[in-house]
């Protein structure tokens, strides 16, 4: 073996001349993702569905990261929309090495339990959840057929794996877990295993990433109750706890890691 041949650990969690698109890149997780893959070393676009948001969002990655990034409008449930998108991306890059469908979320709003949801409500997050993470997988992986090679990682939840305490949130003013946001996420993890089995013989990775709470101002009573389920005694923290996780799955440091779904939950779905 001649070892001066092998790459470093370090060297293989680079992600330097790669490009990356982050949907729903503008705030929140979607943020410390693309913040992540620009530490790596990779220029990035990011979207939104405000296009103002998302360049604004831009200009201050790029200047963190010294990385190109690059802020776009998209409503990733509009299927036009998106080929159109895909098709410009191309036309100006040629290339797409990692797609992170971040793009999703819960809808707000009356009408929390399954009684009660509202079909509107039902639709509305299956369409941004796992429509939108459906159109824009099909347009990266025709791009990233051609070079038979790829990281796609889909961000799911721990809502997606195992059924939620609603005690949790019992009196408090806080948005509970829906039984459509439980759903979409489920989707996502059986979604990313099959487009693994089908993406991997043509070099493309797909896996998942499912993220437990993010303490962001919670009630304090909503965050005791929840530290007390999960081992390691906190919720996640912004900037820090999810990055690894990201940087991983898109490099190659993971390049023999595909259809895997990794919980980021300080163990919360580990324990009854």
């Amino acid at each position: 073996m001649v070892y001066q041949s092998i790459p470093t650990v370090m060297d293989l969690f680079r992600l330097d001349g790669q490009l990356a698109l982050v949907t729903g890149g503008g705030r929140d997780l979607g943020l410390q993702i693309a913040q992540a893959l620009g530490e790596a070393g990779a220029d990035l676009i990011l979207t939104s569905r405000s296009g103002e948001a998302a360049e604004q969002t831009a200009r201050q990655l790029s200047a963190r990261t010294g990385r190109q990034v690059v802020g776009r409008p998209l409503d990733v449930t509009d299927r036009e929309a998106v080929r159109e998108f895909f098709a410009a991306l191309d036309r100006q890059f040629g290339r797409l090495d990692i797609l992170v469908n971040n793009a999703g979320g819960g809808v707000p709003g009356k009408g929390v339990t399954l009684l009660d949801r509202p079909v509107e409500s039902w639709k509305l997050t299956m369409g941004v959840n796992v429509d939108g993470m459906f159109y824009c997988t099909q347009e990266a992986a025709r791009i990233m057929v051609r070079q038979s090679k790829g990281s796609i990682i889909n961000i799911a939840s721990i809502s997606g794996m195992v059924g939620r305490d609603r005690e949790i949130y019992a009196g408090l003013d806080i948005g509970a877990n829906t039984i459509d946001y439980s759903a979409a996420k489920g989707a996502v993890l059986n979604f990313t295993r099959d487009a693994a089995a089908e993406l991997g013989p043509r070099g493309i990775r797909v896996n998942a990433i499912s993220p437990g709470g993010f303490e962001r101002g919670q009630p304090s009573e909503f965050v005791r109750r929840y530290n007390e389920r999960t081992p390691l005694g906190r919720m996640g923290t912004d900037g820090r706890d999810l990055k690894g996780a990201v940087v991983l799955l898109a490099s190659d440091a993971g390049d023999y890691i595909t259809g895997v779904n990794l919980a980021v939950d300080g163990g919360f779905t580990s324990v009854k």
